[in-house]
């Protein structure tokens, strides 16, 4: 499914930076869920969120470093970010990012947490269920009421997990994947 914008919510990186960044990550088979130049004195950070096409969030360490090692490299000989940086790439991890259009409409019937642009009914920190995601539009339930706000109002926004008793039970003696032997 095509979404029509799918536009990413780092407009503030700008074109040359996000020009250098995509093609990167797009000849590793990867995709870019978010970049965030964070200025300020220096140095200042750049985080790259990358995922899978499958959206699945299982870019492992070395994918990352990869990449990381990469982008840095087109980032320095570009001299693309005028003072020094540190340079974060990462996956989504447990409070995924949502970022794009297509990450919002993987996300419904998970807990979210939204921060608008500007405030909207008083307000522009949320945090409830998504309910719907449909014609550029979150459709929130919080605290009881829905709410909706438009995706071009979103500052940021990520999944909230929802840890569970499974999340924190022991494996059984052995069970531990470093102690698997692969056949």
């Amino acid at each position: 499914m095509h979404l029509a914008t799918d536009l990413p919510l780092y407009a503030d990186i700008p074109d040359a930076l996000r020009g250098l960044i995509e093609p990167i990550v797009r000849d590793h088979g990867l995709e870019l869920v978010d970049a965030e130049l964070s200025r300020g004195r220096p140095p200042w950070r750049l985080r790259v969120v990358i995922d899978t096409p499958e959206m699945d969030g299982r870019v492992g360490i070395e994918r990352c470093a990869e990449v990381s090692r990469e982008l840095g490299a087109r980032l320095d000989a570009a001299d693309a970010i005028e003072a020094s940086y540190t340079l974060e790439v990462t996956s989504p991890g447990f409070d995924r990012v949502l970022a794009r259009e297509k990450d919002f409409a993987a996300a419904v019937g998970a807990e979210v947490r939204v921060e608008t642009r500007r405030p909207l009914d008083g307000r522009r920190r949320f945090r409830g269920r998504l309910l719907a995601f449909e014609g550029g539009v979150l459709r929130l339930s919080v605290d009881g009421q829905e709410a909706s706000v438009a995706f071009a109002d979103v500052a940021r926004a990520q999944t909230v997990y929802q840890f569970t008793r499974e999340d924190f039970a022991r494996a059984p003696r052995g069970a531990h994947p470093r102690n698997e032997v692969a056949r």
